[in-house]
């Protein structure tokens, strides 16, 4: 068996009890030399993949899925310049931002038998004038060759300050985009090394209406347990989120995952109480409490997340958002993939909302030092 990916990499020795060899980084360049010798039973360890030129990697296999799904997928980047300490794909893919040869892409897009696309990008459009400048060639390209299936991507505020973008976006058949806001606040922002949002002094509701005005919907995702984060966080995202204006958001649970920045800090600093390894990556869901959190316990911090939910996913803000979306957009499709989200949403709350209950331990959770709180206390369910 070979293992790799972003886990295997980061944690390789790990990986290696579980498997005859590793791939890590990207394996394009590695992986022909993987197979030849899997066939000479001469497998190596160890296969060091590093950063692919994208100009030779090969289209994705669509024709072994048969259009079985719901959701077609291409990647047109790799990389990302911001750095942010959370996430892992700077460490993984680099910090600069590498193109497929838009031919490539759309010859990749010929290939996708399903009705939607999903563009897996960590951001599509990039944060330069160049990165943006290849994203229209991209979309203009789509347009010419007929590929204007609705897509979705995820990208970063400044897809609202180009309305030529916007545009051909539009045009190409964007109807959705998840944006990362990680905190409503300017100390939370900073914490994460999220600086990029506070530039040119950004009106956070206009960029959300330029992007509604052009037919595509907003997600917007937060991290809630940034050091900055005290007790009254979920009512301030909450309100954060309905000031914005977006269409849906969720709230994530700030995890030190491996090889970024947040886990080398928590680390060092022993903040990391769900650590018994593998056992414990089941946790790391980006939905359980697995640290020692500044100013919030595990039982306050599974309290915000409850109050941003149901503050934010209450029937009757579900409502008020669908209303507003279907005074914005002629798209049936766009009102019933935001509606299906809302509701989707709302019933995953409920869910976790049911094993926090139900595997809390104690009724004064909130009260206990989160050094003190094992993983135990938040299972998953059997």
């Amino acid at each position: 068996m070979v293992i790799g990916g972003i886990h295997a990499t980061f944690c390789r020795h790990e990986a290696l009890e579980h498997a005859d060899a590793v791939v890590t980084g990207e394996a394009e360049s590695v992986w022909g030399q993987v197979l030849a010798d899997a066939r000479n039973h001469a497998l190596r360890r160890v296969y060091d993949g590093g950063l692919s030129a994208l100009d030779a990697i090969p289209p994705a296999r669509h024709d072994l899925l048969h259009g079985r799904y719901y959701l077609g997928s291409v990647q047109t980047t790799r990389g990302c310049p911001l750095n942010c300490i959370f996430c892992s794909v700077t460490a993984f893919n680099g910090g600069t931002y590498r193109h497929r040869p838009v031919d490539d892409v759309i010859g990749e897009l010929r290939l996708i038998q399903e009705k939607v696309i999903l563009f897996v990008d960590d951001n599509l459009i990039g944060t330069r004038e160049d990165h943006v400048a290849y994203s229209k060639t991209l979309f203009r390209a789509m347009i010419q060759e007929g590929l204007t299936r609705p897509w979705i991507c995820q990208a970063t505020m400044n897809f609202a300050d180009d309305d030529e973008l916007l545009e051909l976006a539009a045009r190409s058949g964007c109807q959705g985009v998840f944006i990362g806001f990680e905190s409503p606040t300017v100390e939370g922002l900073m914490a994460v090394g999220k600086k990029f949002n506070l530039q040119k002094g950004r009106d956070f509701r206009e960029s959300v209406r330029r992007i509604q005005r052009h037919g595509m919907c907003v997600v917007g995702s937060f991290i809630m347990g940034i050091d900055t984060d005290q007790r009254g966080i979920g009512e301030t995202i909450a309100r954060a989120a309905r000031q914005y204006g977006i269409d849906a958001a969720n709230v994530l649970i700030l995890t030190p995952l491996p090889g970024t920045k947040l886990y080398a800090q928590m680390e060092r600093e022993g903040r990391i109480r769900s650590n018994d390894y593998p056992r414990d990556w089941q946790y790391y869901t980006l939905t359980y409490p697995v640290a020692s959190y500044t100013h919030l316990t595990w039982g306050e911090l599974v309290e915000e997340v409850n109050r941003f939910n149901g503050r934010f996913y209450s029937y009757a803000q579900i409502l008020r958002r669908m209303l507003q979306l279907a005074r914005k957009t002629h798209s049936p499709r766009t009102f019933s993939v935001v509606l299906v989200a809302n509701l989707s949403l709302r019933s995953n709350h409920l869910l976790d909302r049911g094993i926090y209950t139900s595997r809390v331990q104690s009724p004064n959770l909130g009260d206990v030092p989160a050094a003190e709180v094992g993983v135990e206390t938040l299972s998953l369910p059997e």
